[in-house]
């Protein structure tokens, strides 16, 4: 007889473990199918190696340009150690998912799991029964028209685990993985192109706050380039060459940063009777998960807009909760953080301040820049500003977008105001902390009615 559970999540990322940790803690007997590393992709090749080595940059940066500080004195570069370093995080992060299930007594099925076509779960010739099965299995990286990954040609995990520290390097892509990519290289030392298809870097961000973005990368020394395809790739073996609009270049590495796709193949979705949405790349779900296999849930970079490890995280719980029959509630996918570690960094939630007007909004902007405040100043963030966007008849607010040092931490106060439907007036009225950056966002509360303090 095949061994049962009640719950399989097919991928261990930040989707799959935190599905299989909140199953087990509602008392489902519940087993994880992995073919790698606990943790998945985002653990072990993309999110966390990426923010380690931003952290990397980030102190040596402040340090070799510490002057001003009072801070001086010879720094380098040690590649390997900052490998190691990042190779270190990564194994201790998945050793501790580990940890977490086997304190939830989920068993970790090695191998590639798929469908059997009465919603079971296969995994190397076995089969295993359960009522109620999670894909979680990701996304993965999409090469550009005409140029495949390989050699010289590498996706952002490529990028990650060089060997050695390239010299030049260029970065097809400047949403938020290809833009963090271009900062740390750059301020480790490497010259950095920045190329992007669309009319800006983070296309997916506020004008205001990628405009803020882009000058400080200049500064920095990032070459970028907007609305021209990257074209005549030449791949050799010490090098790349190729055109971007009217231009030519030669890199070390070309990193190829333009976007993922869902990872379903081999998953048997069509002889389970899982359906693809209309667009046919994203698994259909409704707001609880469920796929068109009512005991087949979906969750993370497979399902709806965003490619979020946060997302995914949040989904997985609903997901589990669903199919144990927990009361539980749908993950608002309008109040989904996006959260982009360059430096400075950018966070932002719900609506730009065009697409809030392109929907019909009546809008008024409220906007701060975080050195008016005096943790600004004590804190070195010259450039960061606060904006707010909001509905000029109620004072909702739409959208919050930041860039700063620290914007990634200071986002999260925006989404809970907004998610209990706040305004800015009661946003202007909450105390907070002296003196922290995060008083710009009061004070761009309160700049929507013309009444900002540092303004």
């Amino acid at each position: 007889m095949p061994e049962s559970f009640d719950v399989i999540v097919i991928g261990g990322g930040p989707g799959g473990y935190v599905a299989a940790i909140r199953a087990a803690q509602l008392g489902q007997k519940t087993a994880v199918v992995e073919r790698d590393k606990a943790g998945g992709r985002c653990l072990n090749y993309a999110c966390i190696p990426a923010k380690t080595i931003l952290r990397s940059a980030e102190l040596y940066d402040e340090v070799k340009n510490g002057a001003e500080l009072g801070i001086t004195g010879d720094v380098a570069v040690d590649w390997p150690a900052l490998q190691a370093r990042r190779a270190k995080v990564s194994e201790s992060l998945s050793k501790g998912v580990e940890f977490l299930w086997d304190k939830g007594k989920i068993t970790k099925i090695e191998g590639e799991g798929s469908l059997t076509a009465d919603g079971n779960v296969s995994v190397g010739g076995e089969t295993y029964e359960a009522k109620a099965v999670v894909l979680a299995t990701g996304s993965v990286a999409l090469p550009i028209p005409g140029v495949e990954f390989g050699g010289r040609v590498v996706d952002t995990w490529g990028a990650w685990s060089l060997p050695e520290q390239p010299r030049k390097i260029a970065v097809v892509g400047a949403g938020a993985s290809g833009s963090e990519i271009a900062s740390a290289y750059a301020r480790l030392g490497t010259e950095v192109i920045l190329i992007e298809m669309l009319d800006q870097i983070l296309p997916a961000e506020d004008k205001d706050t990628a405009k803020v973005v882009e000058r400080v990368f200049k500064k920095q020394g990032i070459e970028i380039s907007t609305g021209a395809p990257v074209e005549n790739v030449e791949v050799g073996e010490g090098s790349v060459k190729f055109t971007y609009g009217d231009k030519s270049a030669e890199v070390d590495y070309l990193c190829v940063a333009g976007g993922r796709g869902p990872d379903t193949e081999g998953l048997g979705l069509e002889a389970a009777g899982v359906q693809l949405d209309e667009g046919g790349r994203k698994i259909k779900v409704d707001e609880f998960q469920r796929t068109t296999n009512p005991k087949v849930f979906a969750i993370g970079d497979l399902v709806n807009k965003k490619a979020l490890a946060h997302k995914a995280s949040e989904e997985g719980v609903v997901a589990v909760e669903t199919a144990a029959g927990v009361e539980t509630e749908p993950v608002n996918q309008e109040l989904l953080v996006g959260a982009t570690f360059t430096h400075p960094q950018v966070a932002s939630v719900g609506l730009t301040e065009a697409a809030a007007k392109e929907a019909g909004h009546d809008v008024k902007v409220g906007k701060q820049k975080i050195s008016g405040e005096g943790a600004g100043t004590v804190y070195d963030d010259k450039d960061g500003i606060v904006k707010l966007v909001v509905d000029s008849k109620y004072g909702e607010i739409l959208g919050a977008h930041i860039v700063g040092n620290r914007a990634c931490d200071m986002i999260a106060e925006l989404v809970a105001v907004m998610a209990l439907e706040g305004g800015h007036q009661e946003l202007a009225r909450i105390v907070h902390p002296h003196p922290t950056v995060s008083e710009a966002v009061l004070d761009a509360a309160r700049a929507v009615d013309g009444w900002a303090i540092h303004a």
